[in-house]
């Protein structure tokens, strides 16, 4: 099956190059795309033709690294307890919501994510899960729902020590079970913090053997190096380094905030990738992201914020201008090195032929000179008009395709009502 796009302005995601002309898109996990002269006369069966207007396409984006398991959390009622600091912040609002949720409530929050990745042209999610009291297909069932979005992902589950011996173990078994099945998937970890040395030791063990890669939180907060270095008398990427974390290309680090040179230059000089997630930080107030000293291998992800990877990227910019100064180019190719995080580590699902088509009605000129002033400061997720993942129309004229949107809505809200109650009876 093939898809065409007739009339549209391709806009070539690594060069930025336009070209007008048509698309010829194949369906499936490797399939291709080409510009065509002309769309054929005679269709297959199968075969659709979109029409583009001179809309702008390209490259869709990946996020990469997300909490699902947070989308429930949007407008929930504050905590009993306002919290003082980033450490009482995860006591009493997320280590709170990750143990009220449930089999149901995982598989909701799963659905609603992948519902608001596909209205925002976002393809593709490197997730990060945690609900210790819901582990047991956990991460089939988040797999599964994005899915029947049509969207990938990458899935790990975060293990830590903070709920007990029963859920690491658990949460090892898993992790375990998916990796042996082979399907993709990484061996998750909260932070150096809560994570202790037998612990951290069998995930690494895990990873090696299944050749994976570690997904964990690294230095968000200072607590996380004052904790790590009281425990350990180490700092964060050092502890990391000296258990094998850093060793595989498919490892991710995710903040990176509070590192000193020495781990910047550990950093540098490893395969592995950190992830950058302003708007989370700045919620947080645990500090501005910096990239200096680090590889070229920073890219952007939500953490569980949202769903949109245009607003994160133009919060990367805007909120590290003053503390890092890195400029549109830099902050672009951190929002497309996803892309070459999971070609590099040979996950599927990310191909050329995941795509999205703008309708941008500028009132000023785009070209490929302009291009990034525009998805800077101009192009929103209100652009994002249709959505192809892996060469399969997902949303056309703003609808989703796959699953009836407002049956996931109500899911959604009444699962949302279902964890704030549970939350609030655990105050």
């Amino acid at each position: 099956m093939s898809l065409y796009l007739r009339d549209a302005v391709v806009v070539d995601w690594r060069t930025l190059k336009f070209t007008p002309g048509h698309l010829e898109v194949d369906e499936g996990e490797s399939g291709g795309v080409r510009i065509i002269q002309a769309i054929p006369e005679k269709l297959g069966a199968d075969d659709r033709v979109l029409d583009c207007r001179n809309r702008l396409v390209t490259r869709s984006f990946a996020c990469g690294h997300h909490h699902a398991y947070s989308a429930l959390a949007l407008g929930m009622p504050p905590p009993a307890q306002t919290p003082a600091d980033f450490q009482q912040k995860l006591q009493h609002v997320w280590w709170k919501l990750d143990r009220a949720l449930d089999p149901e409530l995982v598989l909701i929050s799963a659905l609603a994510t992948a519902l608001e990745c596909a209205r925002n042209g976002v393809t593709f999610v490197i997730d990060h899960h945690s609900s210790p009291h819901a582990v047991e297909g956990s991460l089939d069932a988040i797999a599964g729902a994005f899915a029947e979005v049509g969207i990938g992902v990458l899935p790990c589950l975060e293990l830590s020590d903070r709920d007990g011996v029963a859920a690491c173990e658990k949460g090892l078994a898993e992790t375990g079970n998916r990796l042996a099945s082979g399907k993709p998937c990484l061996v998750g970890l909260h932070a150096s913090f809560t994570v202790g040395d037998d612990l951290l030791a069998k995930a690494v063990a895990l990873s090696q053997k299944y050749l994976s890669g570690i997904h964990v939180h690294a230095a968000e907060d200072p607590v996380d190096q004052e904790t790590t270095f009281a425990y350990y008398g180490c700092r964060v990427v050092e502890r990391f380094k000296e258990a094998g974390v850093l060793e595989s290309a498919r490892t991710i680090l995710v903040h990176g905030l509070h590192l000193d040179r020495d781990e910047r230059a550990i950093l540098k000089g490893s395969p592995a990738w950190v992830v950058e997630n302003m708007e989370s930080n700045l919620n947080n107030r645990v500090g501005f992201f910096r990239g200096e000293g680090l590889s070229s291998r920073v890219m952007l992800g939500t953490d569980g914020m949202h769903s949109d990877m245009l607003r994160s990227a133009q919060a990367a910019y805007f909120g590290g201008i003053d503390p890092e100064r890195a400029g549109l180019t830099e902050i672009y190719s951190r929002l497309r090195r996803v892309h070459d995080y999971l070609q590099e580590n040979g996950f599927s699902g990310d191909g050329e032929n995941n795509l999205v088509v703008l309708d941008y009605p500028s009132s000023t000129p785009v070209s490929a000179e302009n291009f990034l002033g525009h998805l800077f400061y101009g192009l929103g997720a209100r652009h994002v008009d249709s959505v192809i993942a892996r060469g399969r129309l997902i949303v056309e004229n703003r609808r989703v395709l796959t699953v009836d949107e407002e049956a996931v809505r109500a899911m959604a809200r009444a699962g949302a009502e279902k964890l704030w109650r549970r939350m609030a009876e655990t105050a």
